[in-house]
């Protein structure tokens, strides 16, 4: 592997950018009409324009991947997050033309990120699951809405092929379901370019809590333990934490134990999470799993001084896990991730536009900052709103919380609106700071307050 082509953007294709130079290795940067002034563009080896602004023409156009692979002579395809990440047909495409692909085999994207079928498997290796349908027709709402009774109202529609909270919709009865399956069936296929979708049967008030692993091609797994990722407003994450605050150390030992086990028997390779749901009473039920890097894998190097991004390389390259990562690693200190948005912190509506003012904190012990953007570059609403992660590490999880407030009150940003002030009333809560939040507990929170202005 020599040099490795990035087929992303944003602040994933700059965090990519930076372990392939930190390896060694070419990089060559693809972009749309939208990104083409994005800085990490011009600090790659090389560039290649993919087509215009929306998605379907530029980023999940597999023709126009394969083709900048053949013209600058990248030999491996770094897939990052979102996009075509857990698209097993192109990832198939990577290989036959002679490239590496740099992520599971294909054969695991088919088998796990497909996410009914990831349930299916992990059910048969006696994994716990709340109820859930197989893919079902997307033209037949007769037949959607049977699954949808069968199963038990409140049900969760589910994109199959995706993840990142992207078409999820939660639906309380059949009179609304017509709708809303339209409606989801339409976000996936704009954000993963598969609009397959099946029904979850909705648990209230769960934590989100997920187990990050890395694994060679010879068998071996290794966990670098968890995330709490249940700071989420309409299922997309706003806030993740690692280790996961106020639960049982030995039930999540156990767990990470038995995942471990699981994901070796089956012979899984390079890099996986895998998402569950917490509550108290029941305990673990499995969610999903991501058959790609994470947006929040941050927090796990922070906690573990392990770097996934370059591990995830090297294991795809043919690497054993001994050779990249070494044992398991002991956990240091607490790691708290904010994800910046570009929407208005009230009514949370998209807000693009040129960033006339983007100063980000500047470099200081245990603090990181994650963006694909710079002063003058315009947020585009062709894509995610996000426009940089903000990650603190600390010795305690008081201290990351800390860090985390002191470094987003140091942030100005003009010309657009962000969630900034949504973020700083969240870790500022009795209810964050206990340790208490669940999925459903964000909008509760921002209800709360809401109520007390108007009061």
């Amino acid at each position: 592997m020599k040099k490795i082509l990035i087929a992303n953007r944003g602040a994933a294709a700059a965090r990519i950018l930076r372990a392939v130079k930190a390896l060694g290795l070419q990089s060559v940067a693809v972009y749309s009409e939208a990104d083409a002034d994005l800085p990490y563009v011009g600090q790659a080896d090389e560039s290649v324009c993919i087509g215009p602004a929306p998605a379907r023409d530029s980023y999940l156009n597999q023709d126009a991947l394969l083709d900048a692979m053949a013209r600058c002579g990248a030999d491996a395809l770094h897939p990052g997050y979102g996009f075509l990440s857990e698209n097993a047909q192109f990832a198939r495409r990577v290989e036959s033309a002679g490239h590496c692909f740099i992520g599971p085999s294909p054969k695991w994207i088919d088998a796990l990120g497909n996410k009914a079928a990831a349930r299916a498997l992990m059910q048969r290796h006696g994994l716990p699951a709340g109820g859930s349908t197989a893919i079902l027709p997307r033209d037949d709402l007769e037949a959607v809405c049977r699954a949808a009774e069968a199963l038990g109202f409140p049900v969760l529609i589910k994109p199959a092929g995706g993840g990142g909270g992207i078409g999820m919709v939660p639906v309380e009865d059949v009179r609304s379901l017509p709708g809303s399956w339209e409606r989801a069936s339409g976000m996936a296929e704009k954000a993963f370019g598969d609009a397959s979708l099946y029904l979850e049967r909705f648990i209230q008030a769960p934590r989100h809590i997920e187990f990050q692993f890395l694994a060679d091609r010879y068998g071996n797994v290794l966990s670098l333990f968890e995330r709490d990722c249940s700071t989420q407003r309409r299922y997309q994450k706003v806030i993740e934490e690692a280790p996961a605050p106020a639960i049982d150390r030995k039930a999540v030992a156990a767990m990470a134990d038995r995942l471990s086990a699981i994901l070796g028997e089956i012979g899984y390779d390079v890099i996986g999470t895998v998402e569950m749901l917490y509550t108290p009473d029941g305990g673990f039920s499995f969610l999903e799993v991501n058959t790609r890097l994470q947006v929040e894998h941050a927090i796990s190097e922070a906690v573990t001084g392990v770097d996934i991004v370059q591990a995830q390389i090297r294991l795809a390259a043919g690497e054993t896990l001994a050779s990249v990562a070494g044992k398991r690693p002991a956990l240091r200190g607490h790691a708290i991730e904010a994800r910046v948005y570009a929407e208005d912190p009230v009514r949370f509506l998209p807000s693009p536009g040129v960033l006339k003012t983007f100063d980000l904190p500047g470099a200081r012990p245990g603090l990181r900052v994650e963006t694909g953007y710079a002063a003058g570059n315009r947020v585009s609403s062709h894509y995610d709103p996000m426009v940089a992660k903000i990650i603190a590490h600390a010795d305690t999880r008081e201290g990351a919380t800390r860090a985390l407030i002191e470094a987003l009150g140091d942030t100005r940003v003009e010309g657009i609106k962000t969630n900034i002030p949504m973020i700083l009333q969240v870790l500022k809560s009795e209810r964050f700071q206990a340790g208490a939040m669940t999925v459903d507990g964000l909008q509760a929170l921002i209800s709360t307050e809401a109520t007390k202005e108007r009061a």
